[in-house]
Order: C-alpha cells, then structure tokens, then sequence
C-alpha cells in the first residue's frame, strides 16, 4: 500500500510553513505528492452577517477589503509551499464556495494534515479541520512538535468500525515505522475482539507489530496516553467519535481526552 497525495488547507498566516514542514516529512517515503490548498474567508459567508441594512458603500468597501485580504494571504500561502524545500508540491487556491472546493480536495487525497492547535479549535481553520474529520469522514494527521513519520506507532484497537478503519487506513506508515504496537483495553469494553487478528491482518501487510493488553480502567483516553508514554510513542492511531457525536460532545469521550492532550501526534479517522 502507498499514499500518493497529502493535503494540508493553508490559511496564508504564519503557521502554514510548519504544517507543510510536517506533510512534507510525512509525503517523502512515498513521495506523495503535498498539495497545499488555501482555504480563504468565503464573501458567500459573510454576506448574510451584514444584513438588509448592511448595503451601498459600507457593503462594497467591506468585499474589497476582504478580497484584498485574500490576494495577501495566497500570496504567502504560495510563497510557504515553495518555500518548504518539497519537490512534489501543488498549489491549489479555493474560490467561493469554499466549503465544497475543500471536500472535493479532501475526497482526493488520502490524509488530511492539521496543526495541533487547529484540532484544539483555534484559529482560522477550525472549522476546517471538524469538516474534514466529522462531515467528510477523512483521515487526519494532527501534527505536534516533533513529529517524526518512521518512528514508534501506536494503534489503539477495540474491534470497533472507526477503529478499524483507523488502523486500516493508517497501514502505509505502519510499513514505513520502526515499531509498531497494537494497543488494547478488552476489560473496558462490552466487544469482544482479539487484537491478534489485527495483528495478523497487518503480518500480511509485511507489518511486525506487538500487542500491549491495558490494565482495566474506566478512563481509556488516559491509560492510552500512559501507554504511549512508556513506549515514547511518535504518533498514535486511534478510530474518532466511536460513539454518537451528540454524546461525545456532552460527555467528553475518548476522541476528546486524545485532542485535548499533550501526547504524541495522532492519527485519526471516524
């Protein structure tokens, strides 16, 4: 298996050279290509936000700034790509609606890669990366300092769908990594499941992995945390939102222990 395109949304501020640092890191071993999309403030949003009385000059005055806003801030997001040092690189610009210009890029590409403070919902694509993540259901790489792609890879596992696809998904850095874990908690789950057939499914794949039985705990974000500590983990992967997003997002969950964290980076897919 093999990755052939990495994207990253870019939104012209400084950050976008560290996230293209990271894609580009991750595209080398496959020499995917790293497509920087830029992801500017869509008018079509903002219209409705200025009102029936919004109107005449005030109106024109407001687009031409945000227009003018948006030639800047492609202009860097341009100038961060090139200057990344990555020789298979594309620059795609988004136009109005900008939304759907993301999905479409998204649908094409075979990871999504974040900031960790973007995931942790703040800064100009927030909403971006909840789209990628929840809405299109693609797999995301949020990126923490010192993100490495061939190191140690933990994947957690409970015999679940986002779980599996997870770890499915993730098999082309497994191949790539220089250890690889399978993680499992079977005492804190109502599922059966023997992480040894995801073992042996990634045997298959030329993937050695280990298997690491938790302890029970109530609280599995965290005792998978510790594990990914104690085997100084460089990227966990792990199924998102395995339960209903409503009750995810009213009583935490494991998705959100993970996001919230300063452990490694992550690997997710719902």
């Amino acid at each position: 298996m093999s990755w052939a395109r990495i994207m990253t949304p870019l939104s012209g501020g400084q950050e976008d050279a560290a996230v293209l640092a990271a894609a580009a890191i991750l595209a080398e071993p496959f020499g995917a290509e790293v497509a920087g999309v830029f992801a500017p403030i869509d008018a079509a949003d903002v219209m409705p936000w200025m009102g029936e009385d919004f109107m005449g000059g005030v109106q024109a005055s407001a687009l031409e700034t945000l227009a003018k806003a948006t030639a800047i801030g492609e202009g860097r997001a341009r100038g961060a790509l090139e200057g990344c040092g990555y020789w298979n690189r594309r620059f795609v610009s988004l136009q109005s609606p900008v939304w759907a210009g993301l999905c479409a890029e998204g649908r094409l590409s075979d990871v999504v890669v974040f900031l960790d403070e973007t995931a942790r919902g703040r800064g100009a694509l927030a909403d971006h990366f909840r789209q990628m993540i929840a809405g299109e259901q693609r797999p995301v790489l949020i990126v923490r300092p010192g993100f490495k792609a061939a190191g140690c890879v933990m994947v957690a596992w409970d015999g679940g769908k986002e779980a599996s696809r997870a770890a499915r998904l993730a098999t082309p850095l497994l191949e790539k990594a220089g250890r690889v874990i399978i993680v499992s908690a079977p005492q804190a789950s109502n599922r059966r499941f023997d992480p040894a057939l995801l073992q042996a499914y990634y045997a298959q794949r030329g993937v050695k992995a280990e298997i690491e039985l938790l302890p029970d705990s109530s609280d599995v974000g965290h005792a998978l945390l510790e594990a990914t500590t104690r085997a100084r983990a460089d990227i966990l992967v792990a199924g998102a939102f395995g339960h209903p997003r409503l009750q995810e997002f009213i009583f935490g969950g494991t998705t959100r222990t993970l996001l919230n964290s300063a452990g490694p980076s992550l690997f997710l897919s719902h």
